[in-house]
């Protein structure tokens, strides 16, 4: 194989998160962006001495259990992946991925791990309770779009007023907006904001909606840049008949640099800026910054496989109802308050400050009073906290645990910790040096948390073997 040279081959997996291995006559050669059993045509980039890195070209031929995309934005837009593939073929994969990326960890240990597959979600379309649509243009100087970005770009954006993951509430918000805004672009009278540029006033359009009740939150996110009367816009949103019901509508200013929502003040334009969830029978706040998982009904099932995790143990007497559970990287305290009723103390550590306020509101309400929150870094606070930890629980970001932090957390000594993962390669990491230090994988199981797309959760039940000492 030689740079530049374009070669056909069948794709014969994918690794996670979108890494191709491709079979060709010359060899194997890695194609992000391809699904398996596709025959593709690659460009080689990189020539290495065990593989090659190419570029896709061309799909030449999908594969013979391909459906056709139930959204018409596949292709285009850079949001989801295997809009062709049937779903138990998607289970399929995530769940190889996930122990491929595993074995290496089994493989490490004597003791036998229950691997448990993978669960799926209740729903699979329309199921995001929160998007994030961009406003900018598909091409430059086009008119004014509202949506996603195209795939494999990080400036221009592809209207998705018939995306699939949402419901008809979210795109019937985001046609009405596109249709008000969309005269005022084309007149010049008003701009979306240029990234290069870092000019221009519509930034994004936040849309959050309660499964349970049905409440909505409208959030246009615009830059100080330019100032306009939103009534109309207000008006406009009002007068759309909807299966949910618009509980607040609310203007967000964000003059930061960094291409994401952040709230730099907001103003309530119609009702409130909050709304209710619930959750495995609890009630959660949620406002628009509020982090909260994405699919209510998958993360139920999330949830779920920890509690059942715990009630295995306590069946089984191998903990005590009395003791002190850790909730490290606690977000909102979800994880907290859903396992408040089966422990007798619950702490939860989480390093941003507005979802320990959340957690804390949320603990009040679901009349929680065995659930305390603090606010700092794992690696700092765990210094600081006098009870001590029977079991602890992780649920780190997505680069995993501060290898400081991970020294310290084993430290305790618990017979039991479970992980939570949203990226199995970072789990796979951590992994290695809690086996290190005297740690076994017991059970372990993937949850799809969001069909049609690469991502994928993992739950890991972590057990302490004999001849380790706490040292914390």
């Amino acid at each position: 194989m030689k740079k530049k040279e374009i070669i056909e081959g069948i794709v014969k997996r994918v690794d996670f998160p979108n890494k191709g291995i491709v079979e060709t006559a010359e060899g194997k050669v890695v194609v992000k962006g391809v699904l398996p059993d596709q025959k593709v045509s690659v460009q080689i980039q990189k020539v290495r001495k065990d593989r090659a890195e190419g570029r896709l070209v061309e799909v030449l031929e999908e594969p013979t259990d391909a459906i056709e995309s139930p959204c018409i934005h596949f292709g285009k837009c850079g949001g989801c992946s295997y809009l062709t593939m049937p779903y138990v073929k998607e289970l399929g994969l995530k769940e190889q991925q996930v122990r491929a990326l595993l074995k290496p960890a089994m493989d490490r240990q004597s003791e036998r791990v229950n691997w448990e597959g993978i669960k799926t979600s209740p729903v699979k379309f329309a199921y995001r309770n929160k998007m994030e649509f961009t406003f900018g243009d598909e091409v430059m100087g086009g008119p004014l779009c509202l949506g996603m970005h195209k795939k494999g770009s990080f400036y221009d954006i592809v209207t998705v007023s018939g995306c699939r993951i949402v419901d008809d509430d979210y795109r019937a918000i985001l046609s009405a907006t596109l249709d008000y805004f969309s005269p005022m672009h084309a007149n010049g009278e008003i701009s979306f904001y240029h990234r290069m540029k870092q000019t221009g006033y519509l930034r994004h359009l936040l849309v959050r909606k309660a499964v349970r009740t049905g409440d909505i939150l409208v959030d246009l996110i615009t830059t100080t840049q330019e100032q306009h009367d939103l009534t109309g816009f207000k008006d406009a949103l009002l007068s759309l008949t909807l299966d949910g019901r618009i509980t607040g509508i609310l203007h967000t200013q964000n003059d930061s640099l960094a291409d994401a929502v952040i709230d730099e003040g907001t103003e309530i334009l119609y009702g409130q800026d909050f709304f209710y969830e619930h959750l495995l029978g609890l009630k959660f706040r949620i406002t628009p910054f509020s982090f909260f998982q994405t699919n209510s009904l998958s993360a139920e099932v999330l949830y779920q496989t920890v509690r059942d995790y715990i009630k295995s143990l306590y069946d089984q007497k191998k903990i005590s109802k009395d003791g002190v559970i850790y909730d490290l990287y606690s977000g909102t305290g979800t994880i907290s308050q859903l396992l408040a009723p089966v422990a007798n103390k619950v702490i939860g550590v989480e390093i941003v400050e507005e979802a320990v306020e959340a957690a804390k509101e949320n603990a009040k309400l679901n009349h929680l009073d065995n659930c305390e929150f603090i606010a700092g870094d794992v690696l700092k606070v765990l210094d600081d906290i006098q009870d001590k930890p029977d079991m602890i629980i992780l649920d780190p970001p997505r680069d995993g645990i501060n290898p400081k932090a991970l020294s310290k957390i084993i430290d305790y000594g618990v017979q039991y910790m479970i992980y939570v993962s949203c990226k199995p390669t970072s789990l796979a990491r951590d992994l290695e040096i809690l086996q290190e230090n005297g740690y076994v994988m017991s059970r372990a199981v993937a949850v799809d948390q969001f069909p049609w797309t690469n991502h994928v959760e993992t739950v890991v039940l972590l057990t302490r073997t004999k001849g380790t000492t706490s040292e914390g």
